[in-house]
């Protein structure tokens, strides 16, 4: 049963959607997050779909069909995480054929919204539970309950504790190290930043570890402020950025955790009429490649990441698990590629 109904959210608000994802148009919000901190190495991974082996049930790993596929995410106003759900969908159909069920519901970064949803996907059967946990560790009952009930689950975009079968993410401390590499190159190791922070979900928590490690390299570079959460999106990076411009005088340079924080950053300084810094954030989105390709605006770089090849993955993985292969490697980090001016005529991002 493919349900139809969409409602889009903004911030964390507390509703649910639960959507057959295929064909939703993106509105404006935040693309997050990495796996679990146990491996710090990147593995470039090429996203190849399996090959169906007939037109009927088979799947490409073995006989068992996929039936049902279920993703629980951060938020669905974020355009990152609705071209992930489109990928969930698209993949598992491809996998499965037109008839398996697949259900989008948005957890508005709220833990226990997100653990009833767990919940009613375990007790329906589902075969795939993909998880963008909102907490990494608070969401460890529910999914130790998943387990034991003989769900796969997959967490993808950030860790989460309890079992998972597999971890796909963006490598988000080599994303923070690129950003702020940049950053202390640009100012010549010295200056003032400003971290618009996030959500505390893993991959945020480790894009500003990454951050922090390059900068501290550098000691004339002084962080002013690191820890304001914008919410991942325009509005809070917005809100936050228009606080910061108030309170200091002399920055060189931002750091936004994500792209739409960083656009909503760069619009709280042309409302001040502030042009004394520039903005580096992470995603690759639509928005932020427009932003970088500006001839006069503060939008400098952004770390690119890979929403729908990591969501793609996550289904894959799922599917070669219920047929009995287990992936080599439990984590699956995606290197990062960083977009400047300098190379921004030649990249569209993710779509």
């Amino acid at each position: 049963m493919n349900v139809k109904k969409i409602v889009f959210t903004s911030g964390v608000t507390r509703s649910v959607i639960a959507v057959s994802i295929l064909g939703i148009i993106s509105s404006n919000l935040v693309g997050c997050t990495n796996g679990s901190s146990d491996s710090n190495t990147a593995t470039n991974t090429d996203i190849k779909p399996a090959t169906n082996t007939s037109a009927e049930i088979k799947t490409a790993t073995g006989n068992r069909k996929l039936r049902s596929v279920a993703f629980t995410v951060g938020d669905l106003s974020n355009p990152f995480f609705v071209v992930m759900g489109q990928a969930v969908e698209a993949e598992a159909k491809r996998i499965g054929g037109k008839d398996v069920n697949v259900i989008i519901a948005s957890s508005a970064y709220d833990l226990n919204q997100q653990a009833n949803q767990i919940e009613n996907f375990t007790a329906a059967n589902t075969d795939i539970i993909v998880l963008n946990a909102a907490d990494k560790s608070g969401i460890k009952p529910i999914v130790e309950k998943a387990k034991q009930a003989g769900r796969i689950v997959i967490a993808v975009d950030t860790g989460a504790e309890g079992g998972v079968d597999a971890t796909i993410t963006t490598n988000n401390i080599q994303a923070g190290e690129v950003s702020c590499k940049y950053i202390a190159d640009r100012l010549k190791g010295k200056g003032n930043v400003v971290i618009v922070n996030g959500p505390p979900v893993d991959s945020v928590i480790q894009r500003v570890s990454g951050c922090e490690s390059v900068l501290s390299k550098y000691p004339a570079i002084k962080i002013l402020s690191k820890n304001q959460n914008a919410d991942g999106s325009r509005d809070g990076g917005l809100r936050v950025m228009t606080d910061l411009l108030t309170t200091f005088p002399k920055i060189d340079a931002v750091f936004a955790i994500n792209d739409p924080s960083g656009v909503g950053a760069e619009l709280a300084a042309n409302q001040a009429q502030r042009k004394d810094f520039f903005i580096v954030g992470v995603d690759g989105a639509p928005e932020a490649i427009t932003a970088i390709a500006a001839k006069d605006g503060l939008y400098a770089a952004t770390a690119t990441q890979n929403p729908r090849g990591m969501a793609e993955k996550a289904v894959q993985v799922g599917n070669d698990i219920l047929n009995g292969k287990k992936p080599s490697n439990s984590t699956i980090l995606i290197p990062v590629k960083l977009i400047t001016k300098d190379n921004v005529s030649t990249e569209k991002g993710w779509k």
